[in-house]
């Protein structure tokens, strides 16, 4: 008769080995969660009108932090970005990719000698300098991407201070 016993009773932890148990698993929710959000998805809120119509100030958003580990920003896309002036983020959409060059005249925005079509923005909307002239040109080099808010009149963005390194640029935002 093999196997009819009865099973020994497990040992009771003792309370180190309960509170050592407790630790392990705690330390293993906060490493989770600082990977989860510092490279995957991240919580984030709208501070500003900068990027109104499309995202309104005060709102919640997801940051997808792990695409742009696999490929570049895109245009048009909406990015979460480290910002050049302050060091704080900022939340502004990608029109200059690396290489191109951007002409802002009259009210719209040439990319590499094209008129760039923002179906994002209200019709009418102009895109005007912040600088005395007119018009202004900037070239993207190859880390380089010209991001600009959606509210034009209302935006601190690549037009102050210029194109943004690459590695400034945390992630996309998901809507």
């Amino acid at each position: 008769m093999l196997g009819l016993g009865r099973r020994p009773q497990p040992r009771p932890l003792s309370f180190s080995q309960q509170i050592r148990q407790i630790a392990g698993i705690a330390l293993l929710a906060m490493a989770s969660y600082f990977f989860i959000s510092h490279f995957l998805l991240q919580s984030v809120r709208v501070v500003g009108r900068s990027m109104m119509p499309t995202l309104c100030d005060s709102q919640h958003y997801l940051l997808n932090r792990w695409v742009y580990y696999v490929r570049g920003p895109q245009r048009c896309e909406v990015v979460v970005l480290r910002d050049l002036i302050d060091n704080g983020f900022a939340v502004k959409r990608v029109v200059g990719l690396p290489g191109d060059w951007i002409y802002l005249k009259g009210g719209k925005v040439y990319v590499n000698g094209q008129l760039l079509t923002e179906p994002y923005l209200a019709p009418g909307t102009p895109t005007f300098t912040y600088c005395k002239q007119n018009e202004q040109l900037f070239k993207c080099a190859s880390d380089q991407y010209f991001v600009m808010g959606d509210n034009r009149m209302n935006s601190a963005d690549s037009r102050t201070y210029g194109p943004v390194p690459r590695h400034n640029i945390l992630g996309l935002i998901i809507r």
